[in-house]
């Protein structure tokens, strides 16, 4: 295993969400790779924690479909399958689709500032052709749009998905033409939410996820 930023000793936020939060980190980012045996031992000592919390955590990355639990042979990183993503985004689609019509209704102005911002600074990052920050940007677009929902439910439901949509986000081969396509997706996200035109977002929103399944699709198919 690999010591990066997401494996240091926790410091801040309740123990439970940072460790879930960094073993996340590690698995999306494939950090952690598809198929790899999940030593208690080593992640104890890499996080500093005992292995109850540990425990806890992959418990958690389980029902979230990224760790296997398998009883008296211990955890290991699942395998993302296209079956597996052909059952998961339309789901996350339909969700996504009703976080955007929601969002409009609730939005705040100071959130719509904010969103303009983000993407302001995403586009500046996909101008630059840095990938990474640009990736994190357009994920701090959606949660942003997600919490204007102002809907618990719909995000705890899709937070039990979202790790398996960020995982496949990373295993994308993000062409020069889908970028630039995912940026045009981004302008009329954006648009539609200053317009708080509900139906248009929500449509835009799943028509963004499902291209990027067709992304996906591809680079499993290959």
């Amino acid at each position: 295993m690999t010591l990066t930023e997401a494996a240091l000793p926790i410091q801040r936020r309740t123990l439970h969400d940072e460790l879930v939060d960094r073993l996340r980190h590690l698995i999306i980012e494939g950090e952690l790779k598809p198929g790899e045996k999940l030593s208690e031992k080593e992640l104890s000592e890499m996080f500093g924690v005992s292995r109850t919390p540990l425990r806890e955590a992959l418990k958690v990355l389980g029902k979230e479909g990224l760790v296997n639990l398998v009883p008296n042979r211990g955890a290991t990183v699942s395998k993302l399958t296209l079956a597996d993503l052909e059952e998961a985004f339309p789901v996350m689609g339909a969700l996504e689709s009703v976080s955007g019509e929601l969002a409009c209704a609730n939005i705040t102005d100071q959130e719509i500032e904010q969103l303009e911002r983000l993407h302001k600074e995403m586009i500046s990052k996909y101008e630059a052709e840095d990938l990474s920050a640009y990736f994190k940007l357009n994920e701090a677009i959606h949660q942003l749009i997600l919490e204007a929902a102002r809907n618990p439910t719909l995000s705890e439901m899709q937070r039990s998905l979202s790790g398996r949509i960020r995982r496949a986000r990373y295993m994308a081969n993000m062409s020069p033409a889908r970028w630039a396509k995912a940026v045009a997706e981004h302008e009329a996200i954006l648009a539609a939410v200053k317009e708080r035109n509900g139906g248009k977002l929500g449509k835009i929103l799943k028509l963004h996820l499902a291209n990027k399944l067709e992304s996906v699709r591809e680079e499993l198919v290959e």
